[in-house]
């Protein structure tokens, strides 16, 4: 099923994952240093952005984006929001953008879990033992371990400065149905007075002699939602919610109707424009958990994580900056396929900036952006709580 032709209402969210754009007063709070600066930093560092399509969208009336002037002529609404959930981390981001704002921060287990956890791991998934049990960087402890890995057939475990049980195995070791199993019964552990907030599947295989992460088959295993999203609510009120990347994992599958993962921000870019374009067979991507027949209205919701993933976590200031350059080319095009009764919402869930020290996530405030047709142009002035996408998409899609 493609999206009929009448016309409906229709609410797109696209989070460029960990596109921060400065530090909050309290990022000592997370080891972090006021001059964290995603954004701006990673413009700086590649001597400026070549973004001319965030330029005509307003990003560089944002701060100091060296290569994207202040526009005063912007087509869409622009500004900074700050975060009222205590965290850094990619669910507390999402989650907040979606309505749900945490009281109380995810567990952080900067000198790795306690032994009582790793036995009681052990024991359930039968897996004989595991290595590592400490923060890491993703590529380096698989580079660092592998060949222990091989010999013992044991799952790589390890953590960050952010709130995640992380499993890494070579699939041609250990296959990748294991690697998920272990992830289930992880995130069943992982609940309660243990308080993590997602349990990540880290697949990898050797690639030309080098241990090569596998981004296709990542998944997130994420705590339940503690009350309804933004999405439950569409849901509830005659509207599919479309889930492009990882958004399907964050919210554990509640309140998404139709699903897709992508392998990286290409596949993303491409899927999403689909969406926009009413090109997307709903049928083959639909959830089992809702099975909506018809529908009057559409929330396309798409997370681009390569941003994070591939080059905040790894310091490439470079490949970030290409990796924004991408998504501009992508900027008209979805203009360009949009309706007057679409609205286009551009903005980040943390930061992660590739050129302080560390690899962690950073305690960011995040550029938004809001798009459509005829919107009246201006500055959106003390966003003090992500919620304010959540308000937008459901005033917008008419839900009150």
């Amino acid at each position: 099923m493609y999206v009929s032709e009448f016309i409906m209402k229709r609410a797109i969210v696209i989070v460029i994952d960990s596109m921060g754009c400065g530090a909050m007063k309290d990022c000592a709070d997370y080891g972090d240093v006021m001059d964290c600066n995603t954004l701006c930093n990673v413009a700086k560092a590649n001597n400026g952005l070549n973004a001319p399509n965030f330029y005509s969208l307003g990003l560089g009336n944002l701060g100091n984006v060296q290569g994207v002037a202040p526009n005063k002529n912007a087509i869409a609404q622009y500004g900074i929001m700050k975060e009222t959930s205590k965290g850094k981390d990619t669910t507390t981001g999402h989650w907040e953008m979606m309505g749900l704002v945490l009281d109380n921060p995810f567990k952080v287990y900067p000198n790795g879990f306690p032994q009582a956890l790793i036995n009681e791991f052990i024991e359930k998934t039968n897996c004989g033992g595991i290595l590592a049990n400490y923060p890491a960087s993703g590529t380096k402890v698989i580079e660092d371990l592998h060949s222990e890995h091989e010999e013992t057939k044991f799952p790589i475990i390890y953590t960050s400065a952010d709130s995640v049980f992380q499993i890494a195995v070579d699939i041609d070791i250990i296959p990748i149905e294991t690697l998920y199993k272990y992830c289930e019964i992880a995130r069943e552990i992982l609940t309660d007075e243990y308080n993590v907030s997602r349990v990540i599947a880290r697949p990898y295989r050797m690639i030309d002699g080098k241990p090569t992460r596998i981004g296709g088959l990542r998944r997130d295993y994420s705590v339940e939602p503690f009350k309804d999203s933004a999405c439950d609510i569409i849901l509830k009120n005659n509207g599919a919610v479309v889930g492009i990347g990882k958004i399907e994992d964050i919210c554990v599958g509640k309140g998404i109707s139709h699903a897709v993962h992508t392998g990286g921000n290409i596949e993303g870019l491409d899927l999403t424009l689909k969406a926009i374009k009413n090109e997307l067979n709903l049928d083959e991507i639909k959830t089992d958990k809702y099975d909506i027949k018809s529908f009057d209205k559409q929330f396309i919701f798409t997370n681009l994580v390569d941003t994070d993933m591939l080059y905040g976590h790894r310091n490439d200031a470079i490949g970030y900056a290409k990796a924004i350059e991408t998504i501009d080319t992508y900027l008209p095009k979805f203009i360009d396929a949009m309706s007057d009764d679409d609205l286009l919402i551009i903005t980040a869930d943390h930061g992660c900036d590739p050129t302080v020290a560390g690899t962690d996530h950073t305690r960011e405030q995040v550029p938004i952006i809001v798009y459509s047709k005829g919107i009246e142009a201006k500055e959106l002035n003390d966003i003090n709580c992500f919620d304010y996408v959540s308000e937008r998409v459901l005033d917008w899609l008419n839900i009150k």
